[in-house]
This record gives C-alpha cells, structure tokens and sequence, in this order.
C-alpha cells in the first residue's frame, strides 16, 4: 500500500506546481526562560503537498514538535512566534486571533500528542472527549436538541469503529486509563478524525509502544490518509518509520532544518553530517557485524548559539569554513542541505 501512496504522490508532484497545503517559512519562535530566550525553532521552512506524508525527524530537544504547535496555534506564554509565516491552503496563520484559529483547528488541521494518558483527560470517558469535538467543530450535525447529542454519538461510534476498537458502543463509556496504549493511541486518532480535518499532524504516535502495537497504530494512519485523502505530518525520531511511511524527509537538528528531499534519495545519499550519523546510529538485522556508531556528543545550548554551524561541534567532517553561518542551499531539484562543505564540493 505504501509504494502505491509514493507512487501517487510523486505523480502529483511531477504534474506541475500546484500550491502546498501547508507552507511554513523563515519560522523562527521563542520562548523566554530563566536562563534567557531559547530560540527553539529559528528559521525553519518547509512545505506540505495536498495528500502527502511528510517525515520530521531529529533527536530529541531539535525543535520538531514546537515547529508543529507554532503550526497549530499552541504556542502560549512565555513562548511566541517571532517572526516568519506559516500558510494553511492560502490563509496566512500567524497573527490570527484565537476565535479564527479555534475554527481551522480540529476542523481543518488536527494534531496527535506524544502520550495519550496524559492527553486524554482522565476524567472524562471517551464518549465525552470526542463528542466535544464534534459538537463544537461539525457543521455536518443537527443544530440543536436530543437529534444533534443523538447523532453526534453515533459519529463517536463510527470514529472509534474506525480506528479497530472493538465494541465501539459499549468501550465509548469507559474511561482512558481502562484501556491498553495502543488502544489509547487509537482513540487519540479518533479524536483527530473526528471532524475529517485535511492536514494530520501525528507527534511521536508510537511513543512508549511495544513494536507490534507501534505498526498497528502506523498502519492505521496509513489506511485511513489513503481513504480520506489527508496529508500527514509524521513527527518522530525514527527514520526507519519514515522510510515506511514518507514520501518526503526533513530532518532537524538544534532549531533548523538540516536537509530535506525525497525520503529515498535522503536514505540512499544522505547530504548531511547528521542525516549520515542518524543512519549510521541505526542498528540493522540484515547486518548483525555491522557496527553502530553514535553522533558523540550533546545537542548545543539554543541561548546564545554561536554563529556557525550548528552541528560543528559533533560533525567529524568540521573545518574552518564551518565557523560561519550556513544557510540551506538547493543541490538538486528536490533536495536542501545546510552544509558548507557540501555545498563547496557541488
């Protein structure tokens, strides 16, 4: 099934340049600690064709979920987008009061959080969570009384038969801590759907799952973007799974985005210093001799970043040329890369 999304994607792609669903430019947000201002996401762009799977990925601490809440709307106090734009199908985002926002989000764009019990309000069963959501976003239900509480349900049901739960009706009155966390999970998604929103962030969904369940809940996303038609946005630390699941990769590292292209051609001839050390820190069954090699090192302080390359103290390949700024470069069609050395042997 996956060849078959890539297939698809990659002929819209080459049908000619049709406007992204999302487009996020020079986005650079804040947040003001006791320390000083962390620059958590600084300078990143990236887009999002209209039913594309896009892979995000970096270590942990790389500015990947913050680029996504900017994205969302869920940036509060003491952080803040600084400056750049962020376009949802044309709407400009940024700067949009929170009334406006309220009506895109869960409607138009949803998002995934990384641990679903801490998601999920426990006080609440699951009934409660995802008919809250369709009542305030579904303009499809009656407008008022018992037939508008009635049919809300009945999409509840749909939505958790949707997502493989079995016994939809009677699991909607339980509440989250009663089931598994791949079941979690499923209802997270659940709550995602609930309104067949276009864009579908999925932040880390298979955090603190065993394998077997971690490809459930993936393939689930998979099966229901091909049926709906949504674009995705899979946030992770692992490129094994966007190698799955992506048709395109950005990887970030320390607050920006490193390199960007096709998931294959990022896999098969990786630009970056650190796209070849995620790869190489990758342990492979085919190879069982072959040995890991861990990136050395720490992910830099964001206060004060000095200004050079940012991976320059853990990079093996550094050189005085790194001492500067580096800004992406194009080095192909569909490929960025922030490397001064790359971009001097092209």
């Amino acid at each position: 099934m996956h060849s078959t999304l890539a297939s698809s994607a990659e002929a819209a792609h080459g049908a000619g340049p049709a406007a992204p669903l999302l487009a996020v430019r020079d986005l650079r947000t804040c947040f003001r600690t006791r320390s000083g201002v962390v620059a958590a996401v600084d300078g990143v762009t990236l887009e999002l064709a209209k039913g594309e799977c896009l892979g995000v990925v970096g270590e942990s601490g790389s500015g990947k979920s913050v680029t996504f809440a900017s994205v969302m709307g869920l940036v509060r106090r003491p952080g803040w987008i600084d400056r750049g734009s962020i376009e949802f199908d044309g709407r400009e985002l940024v700067g949009l009061g929170e009334d406006a926002y309220r009506r895109i989000r869960g409607r138009e764009m949803a998002m995934t959080m990384q641990d679903a019990l801490t998601a999920l309000n426990p006080a609440l069963t699951v009934a409660e969570q995802i008919i809250e959501v369709l009542l305030a976003h579904d303009g499809t239900l009656p407008a008022r009384g018992r037939a508008r509480a009635a049919a809300a349900r009945d999409k509840a049901i749909s939505l958790v038969e949707l997502v493989g739960i079995p016994a939809a009706a009677s699991r909607l009155r339980d509440y989250p801590h009663q089931f598994s966390g791949g079941m979690r999970q499923r209802i997270m998604i659940a709550i995602a759907l609930a309104c067949s929103p276009r864009l579908l962030i999925a932040d880390e969904p298979t955090t603190a799952l065993d394998v077997t369940i971690q490809a459930q809940v993936l393939e689930l996303i998979a099966d229901i973007r091909a049926r709906l038609g949504m674009s995705v946005v899979l946030i992770t630390h692992d490129l094994g799974v966007v190698a799955e699941y992506c048709e395109r990769v950005a990887v970030m590292y320390a607050g920006q985005v490193v390199e960007s292209g096709p998931t294959r051609e990022v896999i098969d001839d990786p630009r970056h210093p650190y796209t070849r050390g995620l790869l190489a820190s990758i342990p492979r069954l085919s190879d069982l001799e072959r040995r890991i090699h861990p990136i050395e090192g720490q992910v830099p302080s964001l206060i004060d970043m000095p200004a050079q390359c940012r991976f320059y103290s853990r990079c093996e390949q550094r050189g005085d040329a790194c001492r500067q700024p580096v800004a992406m470069r194009r080095v192909s069609q569909a490929r960025e890369v922030r490397c001064v050395l790359e971009q001097a042997s092209r």
